[in-house]
């Protein structure tokens, strides 16, 4: 691939200090230009934080660094993913030197490109263009809360442009230990431009502006162009822009498809995974997305449908686990019997063409409400309204078709970039029919109790409204800022003991800005009792559907503060164990020393 690149990046005409740093390298030689490519990266240090212009300058060089020292042989997605962990590894770790007193965080784009094809990675909201015939393609997506308002069709695109949120980012390089990054695979022609830039730039630069004047402009003269077009419509942040012109495209049919220099897949069951290998001769693993104590999930493309999809792989010590294989099993039978745009779906694939138990479902590009609330907490009134009414939707369809989730939490909601949600995550969930699993050693008070209903604390199954309460709690976290029973230095059992006796504090009384109708609405799912309850999720979405018209019955009045008659008890217990066993040890040595009486 022959290309052209200019890149700029200004202060602006406001600020003395630029945060905003570039990077591009390309090899000398016509075979490593084949073998590895060429990367573009472009980095917006977050100004809220310290240092920004070092931790946007340190993640570029540590991403090219990366990139250029990585061992041959690998995907342009394996690349990127092994560039952005790096570099938010090293703005991580550069953060935390004293003590995580100057934490620093960053934006960071970056795209390979190598023979006919692009890889796109992105974290943040710096964004990544494809301009091609005079028309514009936005690659990247925007880590932003006003970009889930937008998707969510809460505000324009004009009002985000313009919203106090703007800046709000919903992830970031070098803020956390584990970051997630979105890639996007295209191929390109001969004439196509890229453009990265910064958000100082396109917040007062149109799409269609960026496509006429990289289209009617060379590299170099575009840059300039947009940069001083930014400037004259009154920008108060660094502008930066990169552009890069294909002007040659070499035609690897080889190259197509399976890469050529991809490893032959071992015959043999592929027992622990990693990026590279193929399962089963049709899921190519591209990377790993998550790990807990008992599976991982990997990121994969489906080399029949050429789809990217999740799969879900149990470690290798539960697949011989009765019980484990059991619920296993249990998820994906009630996955696939569910079919909703709000609910994640399951791919099936016949057990005979299985060499060991996984799940396939869709791949999808989001963050999960846990990740959206860390950053956004309490969420605008009407958003939480919007997200609740959603899952609402979701959980009227999923009731009719017989199941019951019984573990709604925000860590099982994932917010789609393209303005969807969906449900995850049945691990223990239950069907009106459908195989019944003995859970050794499991008890329904295991995990955060933050979302648990009642009844699941006193050990029972529960029905719909158990599920309806646990949408209430969210709606709460989502509406007030914190979880309805949060307590400070108390242990688990305090916090679940607490939805048992008592109710949470009034959503108004922690956030005065909810309306009436919005509070009342939280506690009738969050009754204690679930005849009490919505009876129904389709009653409860009718409600969130125009909260102003809901009949005020006065239950914020009427809440009783949580007993913590069990914690004293134990409390007395223990004290009252701890004086009575020393004294009773102490009379049993003296009654067998009496008993024993002097020797002879």
């Amino acid at each position: 691939m022959e290309l052209t690149y200019a890149e700029l990046s200004s202060p602006g005409p406001a600020r003395e200090n630029n945060e905003d740093f570039v990077g591009y390298w390309q090899p000398q030689t016509l075979d490593e230009k084949r073998d590895r490519g060429t990367v573009v990266a472009l980095a917006d240090g977050v100004g809220g934080m310290d240092k920004g212009e070092v931790a946007s300058r340190l993640a570029v060089e540590t991403a090219l660094q990366t990139f250029q020292q990585a061992s041959a042989g690998q995907s342009p997605q394996q690349l990127l993913t092994q560039m952005f962990n790096a570099a938010n590894l090293a703005v991580y770790d550069k953060g935390m030197e004293d003590h995580g007193k100057s934490r620093m965080a960053t934006t960071l784009a970056a795209v390979v490109l190598r023979n006919n094809e692009i890889a796109v990675g992105n974290v943040g909201d710096s964004r990544v263009y494809l301009v091609r015939k005079a028309q514009i393609r936005q690659l990247s997506t925007d880590h932003t809360y006003t970009g889930m308002q937008q998707k969510f069709g809460l505000i324009s695109e004009q009002d985000a442009k313009t919203s106090e949120n703007r800046s709000v980012l919903t992830r970031s390089v070098g803020i956390e230990l584990m970051i997630r990054l979105d890639v996007e695979t295209i191929t390109v022609f001969k004439g196509d431009r890229l453009v990265l830039c910064s958000d100082g730039l396109y917040a007062h630069v149109a799409d269609s502006e960026i496509a006429d004047i990289v289209s009617c402009y060379s590299p170099a003269q575009a840059c300039r162009r947009l940069v001083a077009l930014s400037e004259q419509r009154g920008t108060d942040d660094n502008l930066s822009i990169q552009v890069v012109q294909v002007n040659e495209v070499e035609k690897v049919a080889l190259y197509r498809g399976v890469p050529m220099y991809q490893e032959a897949a071992d015959p043999t069951p592929q027992y622990e995974l990693r990026p590279g290998q193929t399962l089963d001769k049709r899921f190519q693993i591209i990377e790993t997305v998550s790990r807990s104590g008992m599976a991982t999930i990997f990121k994969a493309t489906d080399l029949q449908t050429k789809g990217t999809v999740a799969v879900k792989v149990p470690h290798m010590q539960f697949e011989s686990d009765a019980g484990f294989y059991s619920r296993f099993q249990r998820e994906e039978d009630i996955g696939r019997k569910l079919n909703h745009p709000s609910i994640l779906k399951f791919i099936p694939i016949k057990e005979d063409e299985r060499s060991r138990p996984y799940i396939v479902t869709e791949y999808l590009l989001g963050n999960t409400l846990s990740y959206l609330l860390n950053n956004i907490c309490p969420m605008p009134e009407k958003d939480a309204l919007k997200l609740a009414c959603l899952m609402c939707e979701a959980l009227s369809y999923m009731h009719e078709q017989g199941v019951i989730h019984r573990d709604l939490k925000p860590q099982n909601v994932m917010i789609c970039h393209d303005g969807t949600i969906r449900i995850m995550d049945f691990g223990i969930a239950k069907a009106r029919e459908g195989r019944r699993i003995t859970f050794t050693g499991f008890t329904p008070a295991v995990g955060t109790p933050d979302y648990m209903a009642p009844e699941q604390v006193k050990g029972k199954r529960g029905d719909e409204r158990t599920d309806i309460y646990s949408l209430g709690a969210m709606l709460y976290e989502m509406a007030v800022g914190t979880p309805p029973y949060e307590c400070e230095n108390e242990n688990l059992f305090v916090v679940m003991n607490a939805r048992v006796t008592g109710d949470p504090v009034a959503p108004r009384k922690r956030n005065p800005k909810l309306t009436p109708g919005t509070e009342e609405i939280i506690l009738h799912a969050m009754e204690r009792e679930p005849g009490k309850r919505y009876q129904t999720a389709t009653a409860m979405q009718a409600e969130l559907n125009d909260p102003s018209s809901v009949q005020l019955t006065g239950r914020c009045d009427r809440l009783q503060v949580p007993t913590q008659w069990r914690r004293s008890w134990k409390k007395m217990l223990g004290i009252g164990l701890g004086i009575t066993v020393p004294v009773l040890i102490l009379i049993l040595l003296v009654t067998l020393i009496l008993h024993r009486g002097p020797s002879h």
